[in-house]
């Protein structure tokens, strides 16, 4: 399975595209090869409009009036910034999406959530933790990994994967391993193996690198 992880840093671009760059990014995300991606700092209304057959969406940071932060942001994304709203994504490019989970995992200093599908019997989480503190991204990393394990039912066996904007380069997830990634954005998995690590190219969109992990199953 290919799985990408990639924080669209709201829809925007470096330099500053000064327009709606929705167009660039379905292309883009279209183009690459992957069977889930996992999405943060996505714009709560992209998700439906991105490739995949199926998806799965929650809301995190500043989404309060949602309907005027869409209106601001689609004609100033890069003066409304984080501001126009967030939300995390986890698209199914072929298929169909067999179960949903989410938890909040904070509020302050900002809304954090952790949410789940279960895509041909494999549980596949998303999360993007808080930038704050490193002692309070490994918080939410530690409690998105327990509530992981607890939607899998799994009793501490079982394929696993955790990926998404970590904001921490060296992620502690115990009984997890490092598929691959770069900078704060990772995959880690429990029962799988890497095959395969990708960085596509990204042109100027957004302000981190996509990651495009093949797991496999570890006993291969």
């Amino acid at each position: 399975m290919r799985i990408l992880t990639w924080n669209l840093f709201h829809g925007r671009s470096l330099p500053n595209a000064g327009r709606d760059l929705l167009p660039e990014f379905q292309a883009l995300i279209g183009s690459w090869d992957w069977d889930v991606a996992l999405l943060q700092e996505v714009p709560p209304w992209w998700p439906a409009q991105l490739p995949g057959t199926d998806h799965d969406t929650v809301l995190t940071s500043r989404n309060a009036l949602l309907p005027l932060r869409r209106a601001l942001a689609v004609r100033w994304p890069d003066l409304m910034k984080s501001d126009g709203g967030s939300s995390n994504a986890i698209l199914v490019r072929d298929g169909r999406i067999e179960a949903r989970a989410r938890r909040r995992l904070r509020l302050r200093p900002e809304r954090r959530v952790v949410h789940a599908v279960r895509v041909d019997g494999l549980w596949i989480a998303n999360m993007h933790a808080q930038v704050h503190t490193e002692d309070g991204a490994q918080a939410d990393i530690a409690l998105a990994v327990a509530t992981l394990e607890r939607w899998a039912g799994t009793g501490g066996a079982g394929a696993l994967i955790l990926g998404g904007d970590l904001n921490v380069v060296k992620p502690i997830a115990p009984g997890f391993t490092r598929a691959g990634g770069h900078g704060v954005d990772h995959v880690l998995v429990r029962g799988l193996q890497a095959t395969r690590v990708e960085h596509p190219g990204r042109g100027t969109l957004s302000d981190h690198a996509p990651v495009i992990v093949t797991v496999g199953d570890s006993r291969a």
